[in-house]
């Protein structure tokens, strides 16, 4: 049994519950709410000390912790469908992309950051909105760069077939779409999207579409 505790808005969690999803394996979710603290709690913390989603049970082991490496994990256990390349380069391209998202730009908008920009310097709601666009906005303009014109990129990030990179992008690109951050302009970002939540395992995962979200209510 897979046992997963996230969060609907977490863009990390939804990167995983996409790849389990596609990988077809059931799974458990518990919400963590990052809105009231929940991940602060002693109870959660003794799961993750650092107060982070997602964190992943598998049977009977220790919770394991940090999306990229919980997908590579997930890759090696469950390796049908591959969510990486066979190659060593197409590997290594696949990593690069995941990791303009997940690594450069995605942390720079969690809520530790938010709290940080509003108790020690004092921005404001707007202020704080405005750091968390530029930031997607930012990823996603890295991102158009990369995949436009190179012959590695296909219907999806890599080929045609889905990788640990779109699961990445479309991680930021539904956060963008939650602070109206329009697509429409990065025509390669824009069309891989498209063909993402076209596949019912990235659509079912979406944070829309989960416990808690505004749209369940």
């Amino acid at each position: 049994m897979l046992k997963l505790y996230g969060f609907w808005r977490s863009a990390a969690t939804f990167r995983v519950r996409i790849a389990m999803n596609l990988k077809g394996l059931a799974y458990e979710e518990t919400m963590v709410d990052l809105d009231a603290g929940d991940q602060h709690a002693p109870a959660f913390t003794a799961i993750n000390p650092a107060g982070a989603v997602p964190a992943l049970f598998v049977d009977d082991g220790p919770p394991l912790t940090q999306s990229l490496a919980i997908l590579e994990y997930l890759e090696e256990l469950y390796p049908h469908p591959a969510l990486l390349p066979a190659d060593a380069r197409g590997k290594a391209r696949v990593r690069s992309l995941a990791l303009v998202c997940a690594a450069d730009h995605h942390p720079l908008i969690v809520p530790r950051v938010r709290r940080y920009l509003a108790d020690t310097f004092e921005i404001d709601n707007a202020g704080r909105t405005e750091w968390i666009r530029h930031w997607f906005r930012e990823g996603l303009v890295q991102m158009e760069a990369k995949l436009a014109g190179d012959p590695a990129t296909g219907r999806f990030c890599h080929g045609d077939h889905p990788t640990i990179a779109d699961l990445c992008l479309m991680s930021q690109v539904m956060g963008a779409r939650g602070f109206d951050i329009a697509t429409t302009d990065l025509p390669t970002v824009h069309r891989i999207a498209a063909a993402c939540l076209e596949i019912d395992a990235f659509a079912r995962a979406a944070p829309l579409r989960q416990p808690g979200a505004p749209a369940a209510h």
